[in-house]
């Protein structure tokens, strides 16, 4: 079962990122929220579409649910949309970057767009 959605800031983010917390990551989402990922395996032409607040559950399970480290580096939140940046470092020294930027819908994520780099 979900977690109750819950209202989203910069702070709120840091929390759940850095505490590998993918239950209340996913509880910042609407229902139908979208997530779009860039990346090397899913250029700006075909990005990785997550749709559905039980689809994004599924993918932060995923990640928080790795031996890695995350830092939210800088947030910045400005009417309807928050940014942040993350730094995360897996054990073997792989490092991976990225930048996110959130539409916000009465105070939960609406839609996200992913732009990520790592270590090959």
């Amino acid at each position: 079962m979900l977690t109750k959605t819950q209202t989203v800031d910069g702070a709120a983010i840091k929390k759940a990122i850095e505490g590998r917390d993918g239950k209340l990551l996913s509880s910042f989402y609407n229902d139908d929220a979208v997530v779009r990922v860039i990346d090397r395996n899913n250029p700006p032409s075909k990005p990785r579409e997550i749709r559905g607040r039980a689809a994004i559950s599924i993918f932060w399970d995923d990640i928080c649910s790795r031996a890695m480290t995350h830092k939210v580096d800088t947030t910045i939140a400005e009417g309807d949309s928050l940014a942040f940046t993350q730094a995360c470092a897996y054990p073997d020294g792989t490092k991976v970057f990225c930048a996110a930027m959130l539409e916000l819908k009465n105070g939960r994520i609406a839609r996200q767009t992913v732009v990520q780099a790592w270590d090959e």
